[in-house]
């Protein structure tokens, strides 16, 4: 089982869950390397930084960028690349840590 299958399967049973993100699509607010805790939600907006999956793909941190009631949510990094809609959203960071550092917090509703 892969890092991604893992995560979905303690979003859904847990409510919560923690996973490791590399690449600098999302910078500067993440860092290669951070510790992600992601927690399972009711609703998401945009802005949310979310474990999602778009065309087949598992998108391990990326940002909603829109809402559409027919369509669900545009993913895009940060800078502006979008990966495209979607309806399966696992759920959404609301810590990242870099070493041994808070660097972000989601902030709530």
């Amino acid at each position: 089982m892969n890092k991604f299958e893992r995560l979905k399967i303690e979003l859904a049973e847990k409510g919560h869950g923690k996973m490791k993100a590399f690449g600098s699509s999302m910078m500067p607010i993440l860092k290669s390397g951070s510790t992600l805790t992601f927690e399972a939600a009711g609703e998401y907006e945009i802005g949310d930084i979310v474990f999602c999956k778009v065309k087949g793909r598992y998108i391990d941190a990326h940002k909603i960028i829109k809402k559409d009631l027919g369509k669900g949510f545009l993913i895009a990094n940060n800078h502006g690349w979008e990966n495209g809609w979607t309806q399966a959203i696992f759920g959404r960071v609301v810590v990242a840590e870099f070493q041994n550092k808070v660097i972000f917090k989601r902030k709530s509703a």
